[in-house]
């Protein structure tokens, strides 16, 4: 019977004669941050999928806290503790900040008035209270990734997955983004991360993980992952090289 946290094993996602992901296994102890990390089509992205309930696995297991995932749907998953980010971040544009929190936080409360003071909390906790009653059509790109962050956190997750929150944002929206996982991570919750911009990365993470063509190929602390000369090939190249 599997513990506390995420635990994945053996996964595989075939689409058709396409092997998405292959034999995959996974775990995030609770408060652990976690960063999956590889090329463009790896597999990182099907991964996400397969564990929030977007898809069902072909083969494998997922647990979490020591219950099967395998079946549930998405709002179930959310509401045992696991919710998760999107790459293509696309909040109801017509709704306010504050409003696109509150349709997270109906994830745990029916009461208006108390999902409003929840949302209000989350929204300057990720530090979008300034823009709390802007519609969401008018936020830039960087407090979109902060809303979204938002309505992730609104569900009130012991796990939070993030697909991408960096990408796109320049180096002063990044560095604010460590930050706000740092807290995040500060108050208990556990994160799993994909992410390009390997500087946060590395930083954040306590353990990597590396896909490659749907199989993992290298896992452990930061600092090793980094140096493995297969990840280097397969993905790092010598931007990591420079950078040591």
């Amino acid at each position: 019977m599997s513990g506390p946290g995420l635990e994945v094993r053996g996964l595989t996602k075939r689409f058709g004669g396409l092997v998405a992901v292959n034999h995959f296994d996974l775990a995030v102890a609770p408060g652990e941050i976690v960063g999956l990390i590889g090329p463009n089509g790896a597999g990182k992205t099907t991964v996400f999928h397969l564990i929030a309930g977007f898809h069902g696995p072909s083969e494998g297991s997922i647990h979490f806290d020591g219950v099967s995932l395998v079946g549930l749907k998405p709002h179930a998953i959310c509401r045992r503790g696991l919710a998760r980010t999107f790459q293509l971040v696309q909040p109801f544009a017509g709704l306010t900040t504050l409003e696109n929190v509150m349709v997270g936080a109906f994830n745990r409360v029916r009461d208006v008035a108390e999902a409003r003071a929840r949302a209000a909390e989350i929204v300057d906790f990720v530090g979008l209270g300034p823009r709390r009653d802007m519609p969401a059509r008018h936020l830039t790109l960087a407090d979109r990734k902060r809303l979204e962050v938002a309505r992730g956190l609104a569900t009130d997750p012991r796990l939070l997955l993030l697909d991408e929150v960096m990408s796109g944002l320049n180096p002063t929206e990044i560095e604010a983004i460590i930050g706000l996982i740092r807290r995040i991570n500060a108050q208990g919750v556990g994160l799993l991360i994909i992410e390009h911009v390997m500087r946060a990365i590395l930083a954040l993470s306590h353990r990597l993980v590396v896909l490659h063509h749907g199989e993992k190929i290298a896992e452990g602390a930061p600092a090793t992952v980094a140096r493995d000369p297969r990840v280097i090939e397969a993905y790092l190249g010598e931007a990591v090289e420079g950078a040591r």
